[in-house]
């Protein structure tokens, strides 16, 4: 069993035999790893998630090796003495062989791929946001304050810029204008991966059936099945909406059972888009007569919009699992 402490240069491995005995622990740099390991009899490999992880697996993976990734958080309490670089490795050392430990299931480079698309286009979001509000701030120094809204503020920009009696200086409207330029430029950016995306989910057929979930469209359906590179490594579909972050905290001791606020756990982006869908969902529930639509109108009657639209968030979590993890269509409520 050998524990690697990933980084971008150095690399600390810890080695063990059968009989728990240590036989490696040494240090390597970045071009000197693979040689090592490729030294090495079949071996237990595992690794925390981090930057480079997937692809170190599928490199020990070629070399017979099992690789296996775990979530930091899972190592931790291995750990002996104060934090450093070897002992993080001897603690993966000992928290990979344990039989009860979780691991993140591989990814091959496709997924790895529709995921950088899923990155950039995020990070082109909270640019444009930055920026429009930049913009913002910038105009209430001189008096001119804009409403909230990007459309509202694409709109108004125009008038603003146009407007030669609003005491705006023109080396500031010449200023502005770059903003604004910037704007549009993301938005034909942005504009472009949500094509990508699309053409994504059009190819994929595990995407266009859970597409047919209500509240699920391209974005959701490719970022999930990338994300999730095996969805039979979760038991069930209540696992899969509580390693999203979609389930209530529990609270529970000495026989008694309590339930707190959702766990918000997991994958931020994946949650963010179920919510989204699922608040699409609700609010058009009312316009409706289908038994989905109805019982989510009782929903919100017992326990509120907010509530019902992570209830409906939760549901589309379990019915993709149950889609995908036994290969089944979706069927719509009548």
């Amino acid at each position: 069993t050998l524990g690697i402490d990933l980084a971008k240069n150095i690399f600390s491995l810890h080695g063990v035999d059968q009989h728990d005995k240590v036989i490696i622990r040494k240090t390597v740099k970045r071009h000197r790893l693979l040689p090592e390991v490729a030294k090495l009899a079949p071996a237990l490999i595992g690794m925390e998630a981090c930057s480079g992880a997937h692809h170190w697996a599928r490199e020990f993976i070629k070399l017979g090796h099992d690789a296996r990734i775990m979530a930091p958080k899972f190592v931790a309490p291995y750990r002996k003495g104060g934090k450093n670089d070897s002992n993080d490795a001897e603690a993966i050392c000992e928290a990979v062989a344990r039989p009860t430990m979780k691991f993140v299931t591989i990814k091959n480079k496709d997924q790895q791929a529709e995921l950088c698309l899923h990155r950039i286009r995020q990070g082109f979001i909270h640019a444009r946001t930055a920026t429009i509000n930049q913009m913002r701030g910038l105009l209430s120094e001189f008096g001119i304050v804009m409403k909230q809204g990007r459309s509202t503020v694409q709109n108004e920009i125009r008038y603003i810029l146009e407007d030669a009696e609003n005491g705006l200086p023109h080396r500031v409207r010449i200023l502005i204008d770059d903003l604004f330029q910037k704007i549009l430029q993301f938005n034909e950016d942005i504009l472009g991966y949500d094509r990508q995306i699309k053409r994504s989910a059009r190819e994929s057929t595990d995407a266009q059936r859970i597409m047919n979930i209500p509240g699920i469209g391209a974005q959701t359906a490719t970022a999930i099945i990338a994300t999730v590179a095996d969805m039979k490594q979760f038991k069930s579909g209540r696992q899969l909406s509580a390693w999203i972050g979609l389930t209530p905290r529990q609270y529970s001791t000495g026989g008694v059972s309590r339930l707190g606020r959702i766990t918000k756990r997991g994958d931020k982006y994946l949650r963010t888009l179920l919510v989204h869908g699922a608040r699409a969902v609700v609010a058009r529930a009312k316009e409706k007569t289908d038994s989905l639509s109805l019982w989510v109108n009782g929903l919100i009657e017992r326990r509120g919009f907010r509530r019902a639209i992570v209830a409906v968030a939760s549901k589309n979590a379990r019915t993709i699992w149950a889609l995908l993890a036994r290969d089944t269509e979706y069927k719509a409520a009548v």
